[in-house]
């Protein structure tokens, strides 16, 4: 298209200013960006400072009412001035977005190749139907799927592989410009670098430039030639990564490598990516056996599609099992049907790696962490409403009454995922499963959110079972780490211990592909 030939900045923002409706505070305020073909640009900042924003506003998906003003270009054209047909064409051409949240951009009914095949028929008319299918498996033979499972859904394939087929789904078109937001909170660490490789090479291959959103300086840092750091909406810091990295100016950046440098070694908490699913009826979770005590915390760690996700799944009684008990404080949850069910279910809460998938996007933040004491009858709706600010203002949201009024899509992935965990403390559970919970938080928040978790474990004898990919994070949070492989343990001990000496090959793997910030 003409846009792709253009010869300025593939992507230019000039005193950019976004607001969402109902807020009193711009998300951006008077942001400017310059991304040349070629360029690899990491945005990185706290959660809720903009980041996701930046590619919303380039795409023009805020939200109805939704203030936009200033500079943006997007491949020498006004997204803001375009007719729908003309920004549908810009959008599928000039920019390929990689969502943090795969699920939004997959449609349940459509098998994957009939995703990919119906992206490029509409722009790429003249191809037969053998042309769409060969490009179609070919894509999906980039981003590691076997082209076997072409006529799967995506409810079949576990959140890592659902989110390499968004990024096919961006790939797929070649465009100029690559976003790729949060595209790795859903892959283990070894997934993940296979998918920036693919990333990077696209942008090598065809001179597109990239820009990935992210709150892993690391991962950053190894991808990008330069990192900006955003705050507040507003851009603080700008430079070559390295330099940033090693000699960070602006006092938000250094508090972000120092918060990324205490989690490399192990002195401060920090978080997980994402989960797995299998299909069909493999032995997803095979033969595994776990207790768990008041108050202890145990990591669940392995490849993306090992079978952490079910395992959590099959515990909280939402995916079918075909042999073993779960028990809890001594009932098997397996037996138990109806009113009993549903009272033992208040004992275990979940948080799960997706946060969208588990809040209502017609109910607002508050009501959505008040609606479980309202369906349990535990409270008043004015006495669920004080526990959902109170929830609000634990879990980082403040002050509560900016953010109870909002609704899911109104929030940052890092906002939605605090919600949801509020929206699970609100029961007060025994026993918590979080599944890849604090994935989409940058280091300082991870440190945050888990230090909350762990007052709450203190003050309630909560029992937390943790499933992470990240070693690091394990043997910092963990007393005990198990690791699986195929459904099985292959490993378990002390997380610090399989940090510094891993046995089995997924473990040595692991640890191997973890990226690391460069010396100071």
């Amino acid at each position: 298209m003409a846009a792709s030939s253009m010869n300025g900045p593939v992507l230019a923002l000039e005193q950019l200013l976004v607001r969402y409706p109902g807020s009193s505070e711009p998300t951006l305020n008077g942001l400017d960006l310059r991304l040349n073909r070629g360029e690899r640009l990491a945005l990185v900042g706290p959660s809720g400072c903009g980041k996701s924003t930046v590619a919303r506003a380039v795409l023009q998906l805020l939200p109805q009412g939704s203030q936009c003003s200033g500079g943006l270009q997007l491949a020498g054209q006004d997204p803001r001035l375009l007719r729908r047909p003309a920004l549908r064409q810009l959008r599928g051409e000039a920019v390929g977005l990689v969502f943090q949240d795969p699920m939004t951009r997959l449609n349940p009914l459509l098998t994957i190749g009939e995703h990919l095949a119906d992206t490029l028929a509409e722009h790429r008319p003249r191809w037969r139907r053998r042309q769409l299918r060969r490009r179609a498996e070919e894509l999906l033979e980039r981003v590691g799927i076997r082209p076997e499972r072409y006529g799967s859904y995506p409810h079949e394939f576990s959140g890592g592989m659902r989110q390499r087929l968004a990024i096919a789904l961006a790939m797929a078109l070649e465009p100029p410009l690559v976003i790729a937001d949060e595209p790795t909170t859903s892959l283990d660490v070894a997934v993940a670098g296979q998918v920036m490789a693919e990333l990077h090479q696209l942008c090598e291959e065809s001179g597109s430039a990239l820009l990935l959103i992210s709150h892993d300086l690391a991962m950053a840092g190894r991808w990008c030639q330069q990192i900006a750091v955003l705050e507040r909406g507003r851009l603080v810091e700008q430079a070559p990564a390295r330099q940033l990295l090693s000699q960070p100016r602006s006092a938000l950046a250094q508090r972000l490598v120092g918060a990324a440098r205490a989690r490399e070694g192990g002195r401060t908490p920090a978080a997980p990516a994402a989960a797995p699913v299998r299909q069909r009826w493999h032995r997803a979770v095979d033969g595994v056996s776990l207790e768990l005590r008041q108050g202890e915390t145990i990591g669940v760690v392995g490849a993306s599609g090992c079978g952490k996700s079910t395992l959590c799944r099959a515990l909280m009684g939402l995916a079918p099992v075909q042999g073993g008990r779960v028990l809890l404080q001594g009932q098997n949850l397996l037996a138990l049907k109806g009113r009993p069910l549903r009272r033992a279910r208040r004992r275990i809460q979940m948080v799960f790696q997706d946060p969208l998938a588990c809040l209502n996007p017609a109910m607002t933040v508050g009501q959505a962490i008040a609606d479980p004491l309202l369906i349990h009858g535990l409270a008043s709706r004015a006495a669920a409403r004080t526990r959902s600010r109170a929830l609000l203002e634990a879990v980082g949201l403040s002050p509560p009454e900016g953010f109870e009024n909002r609704l899911p899509r109104q929030l940052s992935g890092g906002q939605q995922q605090r919600v949801a965990i509020a929206r699970a403390l609100v029961l007060e559970p025994q026993v918590l499963l979080c599944d890849e919970s604090v994935s989409m938080l940058d280091a300082e928040v991870q440190a945050e959110v888990l230090a909350l978790l762990r007052e709450l474990q203190q003050r309630l004898g909560l029992g937390l079972i943790f499933v992470t990919h990240d070693l690091a994070v394990a043997s910092g949070f963990c007393q005990r780490v198990i690791v699986l492989d195929g459904g099985r343990i292959v490993e378990q001990g002390p997380g610090d211990l399989l940090l510094r000496n891993p046995q089995a090959p997924i473990t040595r793997t692991l640890v191997e592909a973890c990226p690391r910030l460069p010396a100071a």
